[in-house]
């Protein structure tokens, strides 16, 4: 049985690249010229980079893979693939993206970065749960998101999970115990409670865009949900008094009002919620009136086929010449790390990278040149 595929959401593609260029202009900004200025150098003491969009991709990026992956799976279904084909494909998707994010690990950053458990590795992860939960109802597939939630604040308190963040960057010794606590808890994106995330894009996706080919109409269960979320983040934050947590404090995830590391009950909430507004808003804008913002999409496109690509890329035009430059005049390859430059103009190498990240992957698409997305479609599908 085959089917027609459904069409291309043109929203989700402009929430890809959105999420892309906001994470290029953070890591840009933060590895090249630091972050608050309190760690010396020429930028120090300034809070130049409060202006930073921190914080917002992530969600974005791991919300959209469980709702990709609903899309793909519908796809897959139409042309009449068997159960067993998709959880096997699946299963390889989501082990070609750990191994790569442990490739990535060590070739991009350093070797004994190899488990820091980054968003690679926690995707590939996220795509294994979702194998082994795709067919339970969505009101499951929820409450099991809404588990790893409540259960993330005790497992951080039994870990202590301050105890593995040295000056804001994860401290780790090459022990099976403190690579477990990495992947489930401690990590930069470990199961809990960044799992919450693809599950509640793969459940909510239909009631934001078109999963299955259909118009979706449970917008108002859309637009609820999110409102839910959105408010009780609010709610976490103003009791919270929206005060800096205290690095003394045992377990901030629930007192401190705004915090990716490690991501409070606010955060958690706030951009789940906000993921799903920002959804709803832009399908509603965008997939039902497409011609009117096809400029846009056209940019947009590329950017959110190619978005595993570009997150491998940014990385390598910008970190490789650090460490490069530091091993070639001296013996500290990390010499020239957050201090390489001023906050405008790794900015401004952010907005270069960009535009020609646009233009390459156009050329590409156009040429059929294949990138790391279509390895991984001819090894995995």
């Amino acid at each position: 049985m085959t089917g027609s595929p459904a069409p291309r959401q043109l929203s989700i593609d402009l929430l890809r690249a959105v999420a892309i260029v906001l994470m290029v202009t953070v890591h840009f900004v933060e590895n090249l010229s630091g972050w608050w200025g309190t760690d010396g150098g020429p930028f120090a003491g300034s809070q130049r980079t409060w202006w930073l969009p921190s914080g917002f991709a992530a969600p974005i990026f791991t919300f959209l893979a469980g709702t990709s992956y609903r899309i793909w799976l519908g796809g897959q279904q139409r042309r009449g693939r068997t159960a067993d084909w998709i959880t096997k494909a699946t299963v390889r998707r989501g082990l070609f993206l750990i191994g790569l994010g442990f490739a990535f690990n060590v070739l991009v950053w350093l070797p004994e970065d190899v488990f820091n458990w980054d968003v690679l590795t926690f995707i590939g992860c996220g795509m294994l749960a979702l194998a082994a939960l795709r067919r339970a109802p969505d009101g499951v597939i929820l409450f099991a998101a809404a588990l790893v939630i409540a259960l993330t604040p005790v497992l951080q308190q039994l870990a202590d999970y301050r105890q593995f963040w040295v000056a804001g960057y994860l401290d780790y010794d090459f022990t099976l115990t403190d690579v477990t606590l990495g992947w489930l808890i401690t990590g930069y994106f470990p199961l809990f409670p960044w799992l919450a995330f693809p599950l509640v894009g793969y459940a909510v996706g239909p009631l934001v865009f078109e999963t299955d080919g259909a118009v979706p109409r449970r917008l108002p269960a859309a637009i609820g949900s999110g409102l839910v979320a959105a408010s009780a983040a609010a709610i976490v934050a103003w009791h919270a008094g929206w005060r800096p947590s205290d690095s003394t404090t045992q377990l901030p995830w629930v007192t401190s009002p705004w915090t990716m590391f490690p991501p409070s009950l606010a955060y958690v909430l706030g951009t789940l919620g906000g993921v799903v507004l920002l959804g709803m808003l832009l399908h509603a804008t965008i997939d039902c009136h497409p011609d009117r913002w096809q400029g846009l999409t056209d940019w947009a496109a590329p950017l959110s086929r190619h978005a595993l690509s570009a997150y491998l890329l940014h990385h390598v035009v910008h970190v490789w010449p650090l460490w490069a430059y530091g091993a070639a005049t001296g013996d500290d390859a990390t010499a020239l790390w957050q201090i390489a430059m001023p906050p405008w103009a790794s900015l401004g190498l952010a907005l270069v990278f960009m535009a020609l990240a646009a233009v390459l992957f156009r050329w590409m698409d156009h040429r059929r040149i294949p990138s790391i997305e279509t390895l991984m479609r001819w090894l995995c599908d």
